[in-house]
């Protein structure tokens, strides 16, 4: 038998989501015969599926130990340094600035340091986070940006907080602005782009069409000129929709790849360049509701900015890359 209290970073999940993630041994099928037979009850008495769980709820579970893993001995994300570069911290949320290079998650290939594991390590030195004192929970992600590129990525603290910015997400209302550099000058200063991408997953790669294809989603990329540099230009991009790769893929279609880029670029234009990953960086962030935020109405209006952009500095003050060779 095993006994849960929802706290507040539970509260609100359907009881088999709650459960699935407290007790992740249990089969799922053993799961819904057990609410069925009353083997889990919530405050003792019989529950369904979808009954929503509040805050100081007991769920109770009547089932072999076998089923509730032991707490493991070592934390999770303790072989990634706490180390975070911090745009902005309160209660609910953090901003990181991610480094290129860095993992947000962890993939099939490589885990154990990945910006989640060393914002959860931080969080957890700091006392703001104990796996052990949570049932479901653990700070999350609430975006994520390509390994090579940098920038803002926005982690949440409570479940409150992550559902509020789950839903601003999707609604469109966190407005993320890149920099980047690419070949060539261009001869709108200002324009939105439009278009169709096309996954091939086993490419991992995506093409951008003019015209509708199958599979493929609509794109809308916005960009601005900033300034033009020895036959590079520096760009502030809006994404207007936020699909795979699409910056790098559609300015490329457009025959302006980004600089370093060797997936959507060619080694013919960044040889000799000393760039070797795109010039990209998810530089700034507002957050623009449309409807109430609830607990984070207070950052409505409010924008913050990366400080230190790898590439910007040296685009701007230094001297030119070396031409490619012919």
């Amino acid at each position: 038998m095993k006994q849960f209290t929802v706290t507040d970073n539970d509260a609100g999940q359907r009881l088999d989501k709650f459960i699935t993630k407290a007790v992740p041994l249990l089969p799922k099928s053993l799961l819904y015969k057990s609410i069925r037979l009353k083997r889990i009850k919530v405050n003792k008495k019989r529950c369904e599926i979808s009954t929503r769980l509040q805050k100081g709820d007991v769920v109770d579970l009547y089932l072999k130990d076998e089923f509730f893993a032991p707490v493991p001995k070592k934390l999770p994300f303790s072989a990634a340094p706490a180390k975070v570069s911090v745009v902005y911290e309160d209660e609910n949320i953090l901003l990181a600035d991610k480094k290129p290079g860095l993992l947000v998650h962890s993939d099939d290939k490589e885990y154990g340091d990945t910006l989640i594991d060393r914002i959860q390590h931080y969080l957890y030195d700091k006392g703001e986070y104990d796996p052990e004192k949570e049932n479901t929970f653990a700070p999350a992600l609430v975006n994520r940006i390509d390994r090579n590129t940098g920038g803002i990525v926005i982690a949440a603290k409570n479940a409150a907080a992550l559902r509020v910015l789950n839903e601003k997400m999707k609604a469109r209302e966190l407005k993320k602005y890149y920099l980047c550099i690419v070949h060539g000058i261009l001869s709108k200063k200002e324009a939105t782009l439009e278009g169709y991408l096309h996954k091939d997953a086993d490419k991992n790669k995506v093409f951008v069409y003019r015209h509708p294809v199958e599979g493929g989603r609509t794109i809308r990329t916005r960009y601005r000129v900033l300034r033009e540099k020895n036959g590079l230009s520096l760009l502030e991009i809006d994404l207007l929709t936020g699909r795979t790769h699409q910056i790098r893929a559609h300015m490329a279609s457009i025959g302006h790849p980004l600089l370093g880029d060797g997936k959507y670029g060619t080694n013919a234009l960044n040889k000799g360049t000393g760039y070797h990953k795109q010039a990209l960086y998810s530089y700034k962030l507002t957050f623009a509701f449309e409807k109430d935020a609830g607990p984070l109405q207070y950052l409505d209006g409010r924008t913050f900015e990366v400080k230190d952009v790898w590439f910007l500095k040296e685009f701007l003050q230094s001297k030119p890359p070396a031409k490619p060779e012919a």
